[in-house]
């Protein structure tokens, strides 16, 4: 998957979803997908992390949008959803379900969800959003 399908899916998501790609804290993912090279160069350009969460532990994590696919290819029926989840910590909370990109011509390669940190100590400060992301094919 290459970095500008994997960045215009998380700038088309945040978008939507009417948040800034300036609050995104990490990309995160199944542990098997952190070497890809589309992952990595948008994790440095979006200037975050790239994460990677073994499949037992994003299998443990109940996510609204479980699929086949993930389970046969890497052991967990979701990536994106319970990685932007784990990602947020305890208490987090999923802002935008997993989305799939859509490029032309071919099937999209990548998914995407948010997840929002729950909100630090001090009144007034807002969580950062977190977007997840993988391939359909071997992680949603």
């Amino acid at each position: 998957m290459s970095v500008g399908e994997v960045l215009g899916l998380v700038e088309a998501t945040l978008a939507e979803a009417g948040l800034s790609p300036h609050g995104v804290a990490e990309l995160a993912t199944v542990e098997a997908k952190t070497g890809e090279p589309g992952l990595l160069t948008a994790a440095e350009r979006l200037g975050v992390p790239l994460c990677g969460y073994p499949a037992e532990a994003l299998a443990a994590v109940e996510v609204p949008n479980p699929s086949a696919a993930p389970l046969n290819a890497v052991g967990t029926a979701g990536v994106a959803e319970a990685a932007a989840l784990l990602a947020a910590g305890p208490g987090g909370e999923l802002l935008v379900a997993k989305r799939k990109s859509t490029p032309h011509g071919r099937p999209g390669r990548a998914t995407c969800a948010v997840a929002r940190r729950p909100a630090a100590v001090k009144s007034g400060q807002s969580g950062q959003r977190r977007p997840a992301v993988d391939r359909p094919d071997a992680g949603q």
